[in-house]
C-alpha cells in the first residue's frame, strides 16, 4: 500500500487541480481516438452466418431487429463449458442495465457464445438477465471475428488482431456493424482485451477509490477476485437460489 502524504486544504486543492488537468487532457484524447474510430473504412459481410435463438434460426441481418445499428458482445462460453466467464459475467451486468437505453439509439445489441442454446438460456435465466443471447453454434462466426481459438493456436499470438497471446479457447471481444436500406451488411469495428474495459462500469468506480483496484499481485491474473454475481459470499439470497 503506498503512504500518502496528509496535507491541508489548500495544498490538496492544488494538487487535485494539477491532476485535473492531465485528466482533461486525457479525455480530449479519448474523444478525439472515437472520431478516429467512427472514420475507420468498413468491411462488406458476405458469409451467411446462422445463429441458434430462442425462436428458431436467425440470420446475423435479423438480430438488428429493424435498426441500422448493431453491437454484439462475444461472450467466453464453450460448447463444453458449464457456466459463462466470470468477466464476461461482470460486463454483461453492465450491459444488460443499458440495453434499454441503446435501443433509443437506433442501436440493437446482442450477446454471442458457441454454447449450446439450451446452455446459454439457462445461465442467462440464473443470472437474470433478459438481453438477447444466441449461439454461434455450428458456424465460423467466432472464428472470423477472432474469439474462439484451436488447440494449436493456445500457445501463440492470435488473439487481437495478432498482437496477444491467446489464454483459452474462447476470448471476449466486442463487434459493431451497420446495415443500410438495401439490407448488406458492413462490419464497422472489432475491439478486443484491454479495449473492452469500458464495458466493466465496476472500474470506472473503482479507479477513484482511495485503493483503486486493488489488483496487483493476483494471481492467476488482475481479475482473479472477479465472480458471478451470485457467487460473491455477500451476494444476495435471492440470486444465489437462482444458482441451483
Amino acid at each position: 500500500m503506498t503512504v500518502h502524504s496528509v496535507v491541508s486544504r489548500q495544498e490538496w486543492m492544488e494538487a487535485r487541480v494539477a491532476l485535473l488537468a492531465k485528466e482533461k487532457e486525457l479525455t480530449r484524447q479519448r474523444d478525439a481516438l472515437a472520431r478516429e474510430r467512427l472514420q475507420l473504412p468498413w468491411e462488406c459481410i458476405r458469409a451467411a452466418y446462422v445463429f441458434d435463438t430462442p425462436d428458431g434460426k436467425e440470420t446475423l441481418p435479423g438480430l438488428f431487429e429493424g435498426k441500422s445499428q448493431l453491437l454484439v458482445y462475444h461472450f467466453m462460453f464453450g460448447p463444453e463449458w458449464e457456466q459463462g466467464c466470470p468477466s464476461c459475467s461482470m460486463a454483461a451486468d453492465t450491459m444488460d442495465a443499458n440495453y434499454v437505453h441503446l435501443t433509443q439509439r437506433d442501436v440493437s445489441f446482442v450477446m454471442v457464445s458457441r454454447a449450446p442454446m439450451d446452455k446459454i438460456a439457462a445461465f442467462k435465466k440464473r443470472m437474470g438477465w433478459t438481453v438477447p443471447w444466441v449461439s454461434s453454434y455450428g458456424s465460423e462466426f467466432n472464428d472470423d471475428f477472432g474469439v474462439s481459438f484451436r488447440s494449436d493456436e493456445l500457445q501463440g499470438d492470435a488473439y487481437n488482431f495478432g498482437t496477444s497471446a491467446v489464454h483459452a479457447d474462447e476470448m471476449p471481444g466486442m463487434s459493431a456493424f451497420y446495415k443500410d436500406e438495401r439490407g448488406t451488411v458492413y462490419h464497422t469495428y472489432s475491439g478486443y482485451a484491454r479495449s473492452l474495459e469500458g464495458l466493466l462500469g465496476v472500474y470506472a468506480m473503482l479507479d477513484v477509490a482511495p485503493l483503486g483496484r486493488n489488483e496487483e499481485g493476483m494471481v492467476p491474473h488482475p481479475m482473479a477476485w472477479v465472480r458471478h454475481h451470485d457467487r460473491y459470499e455477500s451476494a444476495k439470497p435471492a440470486h444465489a437460489c437462482c444458482a441451483h
